[in-house]
């Protein structure tokens, strides 16, 4: 190991000790408030390169720079060292983990060293997550620099701009440096068209944007009509009726994507970038042949994608375990799997698949490892279980919030939570709130009025955090062990 100096008040995070060139860089935390910095130890008299602000001072007859762990250094940081720049991950079995914020990477690192195999996304946030917690696109990607750093986690990462609804939102994830691009077409798909009459559906379908699908009624009637596609011995065939339910259900969210990829294909240039299509936040599922036909005109349409969220039977409600029949689950997932591999290959991806704990063994094992697996709030609801056991006065403040916003938060969510059913807050001593956020009601009540509590209590939470740290990151590693050693038995 590289020895570096002493510094008084200091501890230094070993894992960070890097040497690059004639530099020595480290992250150091300062016992006295728990302020993380970067230290650079260079030459005498010699500036360090790229230029890095901050106190300079010397120690050992040699230049030391102690600079905030701000976006100019974590710019600076990227441009040194390269495994701190996001990376396309492929095909290789992967997991995207949200933080909130933005102190959660180390953590994350932790089980993803404890399960070989998985490529992780530690840079991942929506545009709405960003609007809720006043966060930017680039201010996570710069959390994300900082706690790969800290964790001296040197083997690759992707950053994932998430359900990007416009070509807008996908400016803001290309300027950050983000990698890849998850593009939400649910305000494209007609769930109307699930249960649509056959008359119905055929007016659907004469009003689809067919310019923008570069096709007709007839074309698409000629292409798929009274022919069978054997994939993997399940035989798929479209009659009248179910080209037109798909067409009318799904056409206009293709025709969405089709624009999103072309335009992020761009912007991106000659820059490495991957496209996610997620059609899983829309109220019916997508049936085999419905997935037939997303992938069928993606690449007709020149399309490239590395994973398809569809949207599976059963619930994936937001913070607990499957809803629903796993038999039937297992089905639905062999029968996606197979088409991913008959039409790509590319990876089903799981979306809200935080806690899905019933799921990852099925996932795994029908796929081969051919998988995406999508978290976000599961690890601000660990950071919340971390500040029960640490400081139960800030826990109850969250959770009387909890109770006060769910109303209101819920709205865009498909929760079964009831805070009737809730623990009550003064019925239970400190020793008991750790597990509070186990039970299913308040967990959904917590996951769901995140932005809520971060907006009124984020910086307590980050201070409550700072100060307990190993409890938080023992707490994110032993909880994604369990969401990651079921895929971890299967990658690719």
């Amino acid at each position: 190991m590289t020895l570096i100096p002493d510094l008084p008040g200091e501890t230094p995070y070993a894992a960070s000790v890097v040497e690059q060139g004639d530099l020595v860089l480290w992250l150091t935390r300062r016992d006295a408030d728990a302020t993380k910095r970067l230290a650079v130890l260079a030459p005498a008299g010699a500036p360090p390169a790229p230029v890095f602000s901050g106190e300079a001072g010397e120690i050992a007859g040699r230049t030391l720079l102690l600079c905030p762990a701000d976006a100019g250094n974590a710019a600076a940081l990227r441009d040194l060292l390269p495994w701190l720049r996001a990376q396309t991950l492929g095909l290789r079995t992967s997991a995207g983990f949200g933080d909130r914020l933005g102190l959660a990477t180390p953590g994350h690192a932790r089980a993803v060293r404890a399960n070989p195999g998985i490529a992780p996304i530690y840079a991942q946030q929506s545009i709405r997550e960003n609007v809720r917690t006043s966060r930017t696109a680039q201010q996570v990607m710069d959390a994300a620099t900082w706690g790969v750093f800290e964790a001296g986690w040197r083997d690759g990462f992707g950053a994932d701009g998430d359900h990007l609804k416009t070509p807008a939102d996908a400016d803001v994830m290309v300027a950050a440096g983000y990698t890849f691009f998850t593009i939400d077409p649910g305000e494209h798909v007609d769930d109307g068209a699930h249960t649509a009459t056959y008359g119905e559906l055929a007016g659907m379908v004469e009003t689809l944007p067919w310019v923008d699908l570069d096709s007709s009624p007839a074309d698409l009637r000629s292409r798929y009509l009274g022919r069978t596609i054997d994939v993997e011995g399940m035989a798929l065939a479209f009659e009248d009726e179910t080209l037109a339910r798909a067409a009318a259900k799904y056409g206009r969210a293709v025709a969405h994507a089709v624009r999103m990829f072309r335009h992020l294909d761009a912007v991106n240039g000659e820059r490495p970038w991957e496209m996610e299509l997620s059609v899983d936040e829309t109220e019916t599922p997508t049936s085999h042949l419905e997935h037939l036909y997303i992938v069928s005109e993606l690449r007709r349409l020149g399309v490239r994608w590395v994973s398809l969220a569809p949207r599976y039977v059963g619930r994936f409600e937001k913070g607990v375990d499957y809803i629903g029949d796993l038999d039937a689950l297992r089905a639905d997932l062999a029968g996606h799997a197979a088409i991913a591999r008959a039409f790509g290959p590319y990876k089903l991806s799981l979306h809200s698949g935080s806690d899905k704990f019933s799921v990852y063994p099925l996932a795994a094992e029908v796929t081969g490892g051919v998988v995406h697996l999508k978290t976000a709030g599961t690890s601000m609801l660990t950071a919340q279980q971390a500040i029960a056991m640490t400081d139960p006065a800030l826990f109850r403040q969250l959770y009387a919030l909890a109770f006060e916003r769910f109303a209101i938060d819920r709205a865009s969510y498909h929760i079964s939570a009831d805070p009737a059913r809730a623990p009550q807050i003064d019925e239970l001593a400190d020793a008991d709130l750790p597990a509070v956020v186990d039970q299913f009601d308040a967990r959904q009540m917590l996951h769901v009025t995140f932005g809520s509590a971060i907006m009124q209590y984020g910086p307590a939470m980050q201070a409550a955090l700072r100060a307990h740290e190993e409890t938080h990151y023992a707490a994110l590693e032993r909880h994604f062990d369990r969401h990651l050693a079921p895929f971890a038995r299967h990658t690719t």
